[in-house]
């Protein structure tokens, strides 16, 4: 690769977090939009390259800085080499990416079907191992107990009006969504689920949406599309500008799957998928999330366009909570002392969700800064925005404890009364 000295290399808004690999330490970078393949490891002093590659730093900027910091001159072949791999893989903001990204999102519209990308890497892509696996879920002690779908108010709760579920890998979060798909199974005869999921990748648009069916090893789930473009025309502005951002984004695809395995064959279903991506930015801007006409005009839309329809409709949040250590940037280890702070401010968090304010969900966030850096947070404000003033519980709150990078996820359903004691944590 050769750049010219005036040329600034951009790196794209990917991951990068420290890994242990065959006993070295090492940078690891990850694409969250899911058009780099794979991680990317480098050596640590490849990160304060990195830093620099924000689009106002020149090749020879970056010499000289270095010179600076290390007292030596980096040839600029070696340079050029490390922004060659990284330009190789897709993790340059570059006419290369640019192509590769054209061509995956025009493969990606032109597809009848949103492909299972997830299928045989975060579960099994076999229908019966699926079935197994998400058998076990629900396996007492850290499961709920077999769910009985079909039977609404079976375990005595009311009906069901809102669930938000985790949207972390299974193998770690498996027992936390089962809580909450017990709960709705048992708790709801809706035939229509709007489902909200986190983009990671973040969005220029506030929400996307997609009219196609989500492909799952149990088969397809359908979307409705009536419904769909009734919402898009409602809302006023183009709610597929950024349809592609639901291609590789797992967050919607776990809840498809699982409403897949609990009543795919027993009742027909539609979902409506919604990609969110505000409120990170409404706390960079240090406004509210309604300052963007574009969301409240989307959230007034999804309401009116709920209550014209003749469906029984459930809403669902895909979301996590904290994400801390230094896989998300913070600079010690999580302690197990920082672990049991962590339980008590999520809880308090997850008791404005329970009740459903999103007022005072936000207001908690963006109090702390989103120190705990909150993953879902677009996702569960839209979903408490939209289901109005209803009240609800904590099914499941839980914890996955690697030292290096914490994540901390809930199930909460609002419209219902939660079994005794399953606000505990196990």
């Amino acid at each position: 690769m050769t750049t010219a000295p005036e040329e600034v290399p951009r790196l794209r808004p990917v991951e990068a977090f420290p890994l242990e690999h065959e006993g070295r330490r090492v940078i690891a970078l990850r694409d969250p939009a899911g058009y780099a393949a794979g991680v990317l490891l480098l050596p640590p002093t490849a990160l304060e390259v990195l830093a620099m590659l924000d689009g106002q730093h020149s090749l020879l900027d970056i010499q000289a800085e270095l010179c600076r910091r290390w007292g030596e001159i980096v040839p600029r072949s070696d340079l050029e080499e490390v922004l060659g791999l990284l330009d190789e893989h897709g993790f340059l903001d570059s006419p290369r990416f640019a192509a590769l990204r054209a061509e995956t999102d025009a493969r990606f519209l032109a597809s009848p079907a949103r492909p299972a990308a997830h299928a045989g890497s975060a579960y099994p892509a076999d229908p019966d191992a699926l079935r197994r696996t998400f058998d076990a879920f629900f396996e007492p002690p850290a499961g709920p107990g077999p769910a009985a779908p079909g039977s609404p108010g079976g375990s005595g709760a009311g009906p069901v009006r809102a669930l938000v579920a985790p949207h972390i890998d299974f193998h770690r979060g498996g027992p936390v969504y089962a809580w909450g798909y017990r709960a709705l199974a048992e708790g709801t005869d809706a035939d229509l689920f709007v489902v909200f999921g986190t983009c990671h990748a973040g969005m220029p648009e506030p929400f996307a949406l997609t009219r196609k069916d989500f492909e799952t090893p149990l088969g397809p789930v359908p979307v409705d599309r009536e419904f769909v473009d009734a919402l898009a025309a409602r809302a006023a502005h183009d709610g597929f500008a950024c349809e592609a951002a639901h291609r590789a984004e797992h967050s919607i695809e776990f809840q498809a799957v699982f409403l897949q395995y609990l009543f795919g064959g027993r009742r027909p279903f539609a979902i409506v998928p919604i990609l969110a991506s505000f409120a990170h930015e409404a706390l960079a801007a240090g406004t509210r999330p309604e300052a963007d006409p574009r969301v409240a005009r989307f959230l007034d839309a999804l309401g009116e366009t709920l209550a014209a329809s003749r469906r029984r409709a459930v809403l669902i949040a895909g979301a996590d909570l904290a994400h801390v250590g230094p896989r998300f940037g913070d600079p010690a280890p999580v302690s197990r002392a920082e672990l049991a702070w962590l339980e008590r401010v999520d809880r308090a968090l997850l008791e404005t969700v329970a009740a459903g304010d999103a007022a005072a969900f936000f207001d908690t966030v963006a109090a702390e800064g989103d120190r705990r850096r909150i993953c879902g947070l677009s996702p569960i404000y839209a979903l408490l925005r939209v289901a109005g003033p209803v009240a609800g519980a904590v099914q499941r709150y839980a914890q996955w404890p690697d030292p290096q990078g914490v994540v901390t996820f809930a199930s909460v359903v609002l419209g219902t009364r939660a079994p005794q004691g399953a606000a505990r944590a196990p």
